[in-house]
């Protein structure tokens, strides 16, 4: 997903629009887009007319811009982080490609849908991509992922905890000045959306989401960002799709009520595959994982095997963590962000009526409808096993409620 990348493009523009009010640019009504300002428009290149010397730029709102181009127009290239011009190098039209990222510098019309540019600044969209993977790894390795189960605010601390092999562990996060804090807001959907936060803002039950690096003993992190959010899980079977509105009707398994699922351009969307289809995909791969290399997590339904008691198998989620750590991959465990991100992705298109999903999302306003971040079909094996590996009480075993524990299923915060 777009991750923290696209604010050096923002910074960009808070730079040269300042420059441009200093020079006296008349100002205009603050529009409802913080991508399109009086001075120019930030998004990402959709269409090049290059006859017609003008292309369109989406916006991360979804608003379409037309910049206009012309013999006078200065193109420069940035590398994805740079906050200032001066490492900027100058490139021509020819080379900006569709799906690019721009800041098209000019005076903005009236109704915000036109700009002709006097500076296109580019990012490179292979650059963005290579950073952005560069980024992923790097939260998938010094990565940490709970919910918040007590907070000191005298001293500024977070007690996360984290579930591994072992069991639940408590880690103790100390939140400096220098650690950078971002909190998701209700109903957005990527990690990109999380907005600078205070410790004040954080509640117990809260997931979180921490890069930094963990002591000796696993029982103190030291942080360099935190991301936070109060995020709500449901799952249920499906009564009702509206692929042109994207929304998606269930009755919740937990509340036993209708709810509305409202699927975005961003949400992430995958499918739960039967054993045999996902040993396939591995057999496929020669064992490795999706990028090849070191071997991945087994697939969840593997748990679900004959001979292989979902109860005595504690999935870590997202932990992170060196291999065989305290909080890594433990004895052939599942790390469950590792098992959603490897799954294939769908669209709504391939959803249908009867399917079982589990679905993340921030608290929206109304409770009765859901913003997903992240939507899981075919999740009846899933929710099985997540059942199965609650407590159960003494006596003749019952069968497990396929909603009990949903509340553990951490994936609300994504990746960058």
């Amino acid at each position: 997903m777009k991750s923290f990348l696209f604010i050096a493009a923002l910074g960009l523009v808070l730079v040269l629009s300042s420059t441009a009010a200093a020079q006296g640019t008349p100002s205009a009504p603050q529009a409802a887009d913080p991508a399109i300002t009086p001075n120019g428009a930030v998004g990402e290149v959709k269409v090049i007319d290059a006859a017609g010397k003008q292309m369109i730029v989406k916006t991360d709102a979804g608003s379409l811009v037309t910049v206009v181009l012309n013999d006078a127009t200065t193109y420069m290239r940035v590398a994805p982080g740079e906050t200032t011009l001066s490492k900027a190098t100058k490139i021509v039209f020819t080379d900006v490609g569709e799906g690019d990222r721009v800041f098209a510098r000019g005076l903005v019309s009236d109704d915000r849908k036109t700009v002709p540019a006097r500076v296109v600044i580019v990012m490179n969209k292979v650059d963005i991509a290579k950073k952005q993977e560069m980024e992923r790894e790097e939260w998938k390795k010094r990565g940490l992922l709970g919910v918040i189960t007590a907070l000191k605010p005298e001293t500024k601390e977070i007690t996360v905890s984290s579930r591994t092999m072992a069991g639940q562990q408590s880690i103790v996060i100390p939140v400096s000045e220098k650690v950078e804090m971002r909190r998701y807001a209700p109903d957005s959907i990527k990690f990109a959306d999380a907005k600078t936060a205070k410790f004040e803002e954080l509640k117990v039950g809260d997931q979180v989401r921490a890069l930094g690096d963990r002591n000796a003993e696993a029982t103190q992190f030291t942080a360099e960002k935190v991301v936070t959010g109060t995020f709500r899980n449901a799952a249920g079977v499906v009564t009702a799709i509206d692929a042109a509105t994207g929304e998606i009707k269930i009755n919740d398994m937990q509340t036993k009520q209708p709810l509305t699922i409202v699927v975005k351009s961003d949400a992430v969307l995958r499918k739960f595959l039967p054993p045999e289809q996902m040993g396939a995909m591995r057999t496929a791969r020669g064992g490795e994982g999706p990028a090849g290399g070191q071997q991945g997590p087994r697939p969840a339904q593997e748990t679900l095997r004959p001979g292989n008691d979902p109860r005595n198998q504690a999935p870590t989620v997202g932990t992170g963590g060196p291999p065989g750590g305290p909080t890594g991959r433990m004895g052939g465990g599942v790390n469950m962000q590792d098992v959603l991100e490897r799954l294939p992705t769908i669209s709504v298109a391939d959803l249908k009526v009867g399917d079982t999903i589990i679905v993340s999302s921030t608290q929206g306003a109304d409770p009765s409808r859901l913003t997903a971040i992240s939507l899981v079909s075919g999740a009846d094996a899933l929710l099985n096993m997540i059942a199965a590996r609650q407590p159960q009480p003494a006596g003749p075993r019952a069968a497990p409620n396929p909603s009990a524990g949903l509340g553990g299923v951490q994936f609300g915060i994504g990746l960058p």
